[in-house]
């Protein structure tokens, strides 16, 4: 009776244990618009509850069960009959019977693998969700809720630089230099363009970065160029021995970090293209491939002071510090050396070093040699 829409039917809703100060991330829609979900790392437990609303009082609803299941899963734009699951599990919340009223239910998936990054790009969609089914006889009742993962990586801050010599034979004779190969989603672009030969008249130079989307495999490959950011960074004819410099905020741009194989289904790379134009508009090119990386988000440590007074007078101020902060004030260093360092340090000296002004600092000092400034955390 429900498929002809006389029979009990329920609404089902699908909430996370911490929904209400979990990070959310934005991820680019199908339609080209942004979505917000949760944001999830790998490893962490995902855990909620599933409230089913019976839409009709006095009915009940016949099911032949009820479960939730995780799904981590790529699809293919051009073959969506043929998703591919990487990540499927699925916890038995009801066994067959009648809903008679509203009810929850808990659920719980304890520290999920999440190898990959969500991912939505020109071809292929890459997704995690939870997906709730009652089943039943004619037509399952199905609600699904998106999250978000991101993925961290840690590269050493010693990376080779990359430099080469590329050009036209007796014509034209460039080397470009970058600073490394592999960038944080957040980190600049450095690098020069060196001209050793020019025999011809360019006419600018400008400098893109381009993102290659590869799904598919074999002779069933689909190529997808995405121009992220394109700058024009020389206009003029330069001359022998000239150097432009190049410096490059990712910062601003929706980038995703660089993916390669991901279940043998698609990968996406980065390149940055380096254009010369000559005054016949002719564009000579060069293009070079950099690597993109996650970086887990830094947060400094905070150190709560209460200060109960500061006297400003040659006393010395009472003050009221935390646990943390004592230990370092109470500190085994020698008095002497102590004193010199503090007649030495007039306030201001600290802000100086770390390049800031002198009244974004509260100094407090203790009744010996302590010298805390609340931006730096302390100075000696």
């Amino acid at each position: 009776m429900s498929f002809f829409g006389f029979g009990q039917s329920a609404d089902i809703a699908i909430s996370l244990d911490d929904d209400d100060t979990r990070k959310r991330a934005k991820i680019r829609g199908e339609d080209g618009g942004g979505e917000m979900h949760p944001l999830f790392y790998d490893g962490e437990t995902i855990s909620g509850e599933v409230t089913i609303a019976l839409k009709k009082a006095g009915q009940k609803l016949e099911h032949q069960g009820i479960r939730v299941e995780f799904i981590g899963q790529i699809e293919v734009y051009y073959d969506r009959g043929n998703q591919h699951d990487f990540i499927n599990m699925c916890k038995d919340l009801a066994r067959p019977g009648d809903l008679t009223q509203n009810t929850r239910y808990r659920f719980c998936f304890q520290q999920v693998e999440k190898p990959y990054e969500s991912y939505v790009g020109a071809n292929v969609k890459l997704r995690y969700f939870l997906r709730v089914t009652i089943v039943r006889r004619i037509t399952d009742i199905v609600q699904e809720r998106d999250i978000i993962v991101h993925t961290l990586s840690s590269y050493s801050d010693q990376h080779s630089s990359i430099k080469m010599e590329v050009g036209i034979e007796d014509c034209l004779h460039i080397e470009f230099e970058y600073n490394r190969s592999k960038y944080h989603l957040k980190d600049v672009i450095v690098g020069k363009i060196y001209f050793l030969l020019v025999r011809i008249k360019i006419k600018y130079m400008e400098i893109a970065i381009i993102k290659r989307e590869t799904v598919g495999s074999g002779p069933n490959i689909f190529n997808e160029n995405e121009t992220i950011a394109k700058y024009e960074i020389m206009d003029g004819a330069p001359v022998r021995g000239e150097s432009i410099p190049i410096r490059l905020f990712l910062a601003g741009y929706d980038l995703t970090p660089s993916m390669r194989d991901i279940g043998k289904k698609f990968s996406v790379r980065y390149f940055l293209n380096l254009v010369l134009v000559d005054e016949e508009d002719r564009r000579y090119f060069k293009q070079q491939e950099i690597t993109l990386w996650r970086r887990a988000e830094n947060r400094r440590p905070h150190y709560p002071i209460d200060v109960e007074s500061v006297n400003t007078s040659e006393e010395v101020a009472e003050t009221k510090i935390s646990e943390p902060q004592k230990m370092i004030a109470e500190s085994d260093v020698p008095e002497e050396s102590a004193e010199s360092q503090s007649s030495n340090n007039e306030p201001g000296d600290c802000s100086r070093l770390i390049g800031i002004r002198e009244n974004s600092c509260l100094y407090i000092f203790t009744q010996k040699y302590f010298k805390l400034c609340t931006f730096c955390y302390f100075c000696i």
